[in-house]
C-alpha cells in the first residue's frame, strides 16, 4: 500500500512538472468569452487550433513560413515518434523511455477547422481575452529558439501545408502530446487538471462538457 501511495504521489508530482509549463491567466480576468479556440481529434492525439492573426504577433516566424493562413493547428510530441514514417513498437517505446527531444507540428489551415477536418472530431470553446493571451504565451513557449531567437525548422509536416519545429521540454509517459493540449487548455483559463489527461478522448470530452459560447 505504501509503495502504491508513493507511486501515485510521484505520478502526480512528476506529471505536473514537465516543460512546457502551463501559463496562469491574469488573476483579475473577468472579460466576456469572445475568442474561439478549437481542439481536433486525430485518433491517438489531439491538436489545438487558433486563428493565425492571434498567434503571428508572438511568433512572426510562422507568418514568414506560411503566409496568409487563416488558422494554425499546433501539436507537440516526441521528435522520433511524431516524425516517423511508420509507427512501430520500437518507435513508441523510445518515445516513452528514451526521448531525445520534442517537436512542434504546425499546419496552416486556409479555412476553419470544422471544414478542413470534416472527417475528424472537432470541438470548440470561447476564451476571455486574458485566457487567450495566456494560451498564446503557452504556445509560444512550446517552441525552442536558436541563439538569435528564431524558430528552428526541421522537416516538412505530416499533412497539408505543415512544418515541424524543434520544441521545448521532454516527452515521456507522464508528459505526452495529449497532456500538452490539456496544459494549453489550463493556460486558456479552463479548470482542467492535466495530470491524468493522457488520452485524446478524455481531452475532447472535457472540452465538450465545459465549452463556453462566444459572446458577440
Amino acid at each position: 500500500m505504501k509503495a502504491a501511495g508513493l507511486f501515485l504521489m510521484l505520478f502526480a508530482v512528476y506529471g505536473c512538472t514537465g516543460k512546457p509549463y502551463a501559463v496562469e491567466p491574469a488573476a483579475e480576468a473577468d472579460s466576456a468569452p469572445t475568442q474561439r479556440v478549437y481542439v481536433v481529434g486525430h485518433g491517438w492525439h489531439v491538436g489545438v487550433v487558433v486563428a493565425a492573426d492571434e498567434l503571428n504577433p508572438s511568433i512572426p516566424g510562422l507568418k514568414e513560413r506560411f503566409g496568409e493562413a487563416g488558422y494554425y493547428e499546433l501539436g507537440w510530441g516526441d521528435e522520433g515518434f511524431y516524425q516517423a514514417s511508420e509507427i512501430t513498437a520500437g518507435v513508441t517505446l523510445r518515445a516513452i523511455v528514451w526521448s531525445k527531444g520534442t517537436v512542434m507540428h504546425v499546419v496552416a489551415l486556409p479555412v476553419s477547422p470544422d471544414n478542413y477536418f470534416a472527417g475528424s472530431d472537432v470541438v470548440d470553446t470561447c476564451l476571455t481575452a486574458e485566457g487567450a493571451d495566456s494560451l498564446i504565451k503557452y504556445l509560444s513557449n512550446s517552441f525552442a529558439r536558436d541563439a538569435n531567437n528564431n524558430l528552428v525548422e526541421l522537416q516538412r509536416g505530416i499533412y497539408g501545408d505543415s512544418q515541424f519545429y524543434k520544441g521545448e521540454g521532454r516527452y515521456h509517459l507522464l508528459n505526452t502530446s495529449n497532456k500538452w493540449t490539456a496544459k494549453a487548455l489550463k493556460s486558456a483559463g479552463m479548470e482542467i487538471s492535466p495530470t491524468f489527461k493522457l488520452m485524446a478522448d478524455s481531452v475532447l470530452a472535457f472540452v465538450e462538457e465545459n465549452r463556453e459560447a462566444c459572446v458577440r
